[in-house]
């Protein structure tokens, strides 16, 4: 049965449905009669116990065994969060803290970290970040001899930028071999993304086009292969704030709060979940069953995509937290971090 609009909702049960919804996200607990009578619903008990009972038979509440009360269902809280709520904008104090601690954290991935606990500190809920998937423009690699057996392979992005990684040698190699391998490396290096380098130099290996001698060769694919290695190793999600999900609500449904941190902890599939909202004009709201990873954990997932000084989507920022989130405060401060982060990068606020 498809679900009802809020149009084809009387006057009396949109009141009383938005009163049981506010509730429920506020308190975590089921609402019933003598709490709504209690809440200015006009009508008496009985009254409001059958429009409870419609608005149960339409799919938009359910009743928990334990309780006479009722929750909204997921279907319920849809058809709130795109027909009812009224969004709560970030208060100057807030925006501000949000803005300074972007702008303290310094370089873009600190930065980035901190918007992550920003938004779990706001929210009660895990803040997460997904990492632009950046393809740095190269400039050199460098093998430097570190002790026997053990080189410091040393990458530098034609930005300036320089990160490290430790090299395991094959015994016996010629003392000029380092210096040929890495010479031949950076030739091949100047202006290519790694993946664009790696495919040119193998291709050329393969063709026997390489004036490399055997160890030269043999250098210059443990080089390569350590850096292939470990890009597809980074994470591209940063999360903080899991212990919020925590709460005195969630301990009477340890399975279920078991199951969303299993969930975080696959960082691979939250990631491909929060590439649906790269895309998105505006913040994307995912109600529990709605997305296939949190469908067990029923959980809520809010994330809006970052941009950079032209335009284009770098990364998400979001929350996810249980399905009683606090969408009407949430879902704007989720889309205000996402536009500050934007603003900052694109006006050079954060280091590269």
């Amino acid at each position: 049965m498809p679900s009802p609009t809020i149009t084809e909702l009387t006057d009396r049960a949109r009141d009383i449905f938005r009163l049981v919804v506010e509730g429920y996200l506020a308190s975590g607990q089921p609402m019933g009669s003598k709490t709504l009578a209690g809440a200015g619903v006009s009508l008496s008990p009985a009254s409001i116990r059958s429009v409870l009972h419609d608005l149960e038979s339409l799919g938009l509440l359910a009743a928990p065994h334990t309780s006479a009360g009722r929750v909204p269902t997921e279907v319920g809280l849809r058809l709130f969060v795109d027909g009812m709520m009224q969004v709560a904008e970030p208060t100057i104090r807030e925006r501000a803290a949000i803005e300074q601690r972007m702008v303290n954290a310094g370089p873009v991935e600190a930065a980035l970290a901190a918007t992550s606990a920003i938004l779990s500190d706001l929210s009660a809920g895990a803040g997460v970040v997904m990492v632009p998937r950046r393809e740095p423009r190269l400039q050199q690699l460098q093998l430097v001899p570190l002790s026997p057996g053990r080189a410091l392979a040393v990458l530098v992005s034609a930005e300036g930028a320089v990160e490290n990684r430790v090299l395991d040698l094959p015994p016996g190699v010629p003392p000029g071999a380092l210096q040929e391998a890495s010479n031949y490396l950076s030739a091949h290096l100047g202006g290519r993304t790694l993946a664009e380098a790696v495919r040119a130099i193998r291709a050329e290996i393969s063709a026997g086009r390489s004036a490399l001698n055997s160890a030269s060769r043999d250098l210059v694919e443990r080089g390569l292969a350590v850096w292939s290695e470990d890009r597809d190793r980074r994470p591209v999600l940063i999360v903080r704030g899991q212990a919020n999900l925590l709460d005195e609500t969630a301990m009477s449904d340890l399975e279920r709060v078991r199951s969303l941190l299993d969930d975080l902890e696959n960082k691979q599939s939250v990631a491909e979940l929060l590439d649906a909202a790269r895309e998105a004009e505006a913040t994307r709201i995912f109600i529990g069953a709605e997305n296939r990873l949190f469908a067990l954990s029923g959980s809520s997932v809010i994330a809006s995509p970052y941009r950079d000084r032209d335009g284009r989507v770098l990364g998400v920022v979001g929350v996810i937290g249980p399905t009683r989130l606090n969408y009407a405060r949430v879902v704007p401060m989720v889309d205000f971090t996402a536009q500050a982060l934007s603003k900052m990068l694109g006006q050079g606020k954060l280091i590269g």
